[in-house]
């Protein structure tokens, strides 16, 4: 080698850590995918980044979100979770059992973060709450099982209530199990009981409209991603019946509805977000144990009560969480 050439080869060899250094890491990318809205669900997305950021993750400066939402189209999920895992994803999260499948069947390498209301055991998404095996884990709602409690709080609204109406999605994976168990608990319990279905917009229309002429006792809500998303429109055409409404999460009572008892949404989504985080830390999901609530909410809105001329129980507003007035 020339002299010339030699100096000219040192010289760039000694800028190679200058330029090294000059590059930034590339930041992990985080897939968001919901079967929910994304206005909506504004609260819920909060409480995922302040997750995130309880273990070091800030949106912007060492991460980055890719959103997709479904608005509770589910014929929509599995083309939004192709477009998801055709990017350099370190981490997809799922919200909703229509996400939480369809990143289940969509990947068995990217790391998969998921909040449902179904059994994630017998849904497939993992093979045991403890160890959950394979690239998925997360978070239950528990929404089933809870049909008995929210029986029992009708009961002690309506006394004399013999014929209740459930409205459920048909459409959703957790829509078959969360029936069973309303179906179980209202037969227990001596309710007849009335199914209604909706899976859109116009769907729920045609459904109020229908109970409107049977004139239930009560109603309850199934605790599908969809009716959380259109929850407005729902409490709207409930407030019609004036009956009692029984919903499964908090946002229904602080948007009009009269009662709520389930999980907290912003609970699990936030402890999505430190499971997330941890994972893009180094943890396996398959070493993180599916997360369980341990205490649910009873939300009471006074305020619809009489809007509606329903009488609260005391001993009911003394047990609520939080009374709404």
């Amino acid at each position: 080698m020339k002299r010339r050439e030699f100096i000219k080869f040192i010289g760039g060899a000694a800028s190679w850590p200058l330029s090294a250094q000059a590059q930034q890491p590339s930041m992990p990318v985080i897939g968001f995918l919901s079967s929910r809205s994304a206005g909506e669900s504004a609260r819920a997305v909060a409480a995922f980044y302040k997750g995130l950021g309880e273990t070091g993750f800030v949106e912007g400066q060492n991460l980055k979100i890719e959103f997709r939402w479904a608005e509770g189209q589910y014929d929509k999920v599995p083309g939004l979770t192709s477009e998801l895992v055709s990017l350099p994803l370190a981490l997809l999260f799922a919200a909703g059992p229509p996400a939480a499948l369809a990143a289940r069947i969509a990947t068995a390498s990217i790391p998969i973060v998921f909040v449902v209301g179904v059994d994630p055991i017998a849904a497939g998404l993992v093979e045991s709450f403890n160890k959950p095996g394979g690239n998925a884990t997360g978070m239950t709602l528990i929404t089933g099982p809870l049909a008995q409690k929210r029986l029992e709080l009708l009961r002690e609204i309506a006394p004399k209530a013999a014929n209740l109406a459930m409205l459920a999605n048909p459409l959703s994976p957790d829509a078959a199990p969360e029936i069973r168990d309303v179906q179980a608990s209202t037969q227990a319990n001596g309710f007849q009981l009335k199914m209604l279905i909706a899976s859109k917009p116009s769907d729920l229309t045609a459904a109020f409209a229908s109970l409107s002429e049977q004139h239930p006792d009560g109603v309850l809500v199934g605790s599908d991603p969809f009716f959380v998303a259109r929850r407005d429109e729902i409490i709207s055409l409930a407030a019609r019946l004036r009956v009692p409404v029984i919903y499964p999460f908090r946002e229904f009572a602080e948007s009009g509805g009269l009662i709520s008892y389930g999980a907290s949404l912003s609970a699990t989504y936030h402890q999505a977000g430190v499971y997330a985080g941890r994972i893009l830390k180094g943890a396996r999901p398959a070493e993180l144990p599916v997360m369980q609530p341990t205490t649910f909410e009873l939300i009471i809105n006074l305020k619809a009560a009489k809007t509606l001329g329903i009488s609260m129980p005391p001993a009911l507003l003394a047990r609520a969480d939080e009374v709404i007035e």
